[in-house]
């Protein structure tokens, strides 16, 4: 199950997706305790900024076993701190040289993410640690700031991006999803389970246009 705990704050935050088995997120919040471990990894993709994550996190499950980094932007990253104090967890992510990185994700690792493993690409554009996830399997994606709900994409006028390598990375997260995907969750906006495909389509066809 994955559930974007930034829903609803009003702060300077990207989302915040707690991935976890099957079992896990009944909302255990709505019976006054958390619920009961699941099967699989229990993992934060990005931690996101200026609320109370720990909190958030700890109204579902008990612990953590990692933290996932789509990037490093601070409005992805800026309650990592307070997870790593939380939970005494771990965080991967592109560059191992980052302060907050422990351990690198590569692009073509695989990385165990709630009940199901998924192949990590490198997408940089936006920044140059992006990555993206996707689970063949489950028909998943988490896309980050490369791509967004409605055909839009993300920015390239900070420091580390470039619109035409930006342009390149949605075409190969296109290649290499399908028709079939079934959900994408993404760094900032609603999730898409209404034809993500097809969002990615329309997303590579306006980043093209702006060459």
């Amino acid at each position: 199950m994955i559930r974007n705990l930034a829903q609803g704050q009003r702060g300077f935050t990207s989302n915040a997706f707690l991935v976890a088995g099957a079992a896990v997120m009944s909302d255990g919040a709505d019976q006054g305790e958390p619920a009961e471990d699941p099967a699989g990894r229990t993992v934060l993709v990005d931690p996101g900024s200026e609320f109370d994550v720990a909190a958030a996190v700890e109204r579902f499950v008990d612990d953590l076993d990692a933290v996932v980094l789509t990037h490093t932007h601070p409005d992805h990253v800026g309650n990592t701190a307070d997870v790593i104090e939380a939970f005494d967890v771990d965080v991967w992510g592109f560059e191992p040289d980052h302060r907050l990185v422990d351990h690198r994700i590569a692009d073509g690792d695989t990385v165990e993410l709630g009940a199901h493993s998924y192949d990590a690409l490198h997408t940089p554009g936006h920044k140059e640690d992006h990555l993206c996830f996707h689970a063949p399997d489950a028909g998943v994606l988490f896309a980050g700031d490369l791509i967004f709900a409605g055909g839009s994409f993300g920015r390239t006028d900070l420091p580390e991006g470039d619109h035409g390598t930006l342009v390149a990375s949605i075409e190969r997260v296109l290649e290499t999803v399908g028709p079939d995907l079934c959900e994408m969750h993404t760094g900032h906006g609603p999730s898409v389970t209404d034809s993500p495909f097809q969002q990615i389509q329309l997303s590579a066809r306006a980043a093209r246009s702006m060459r």
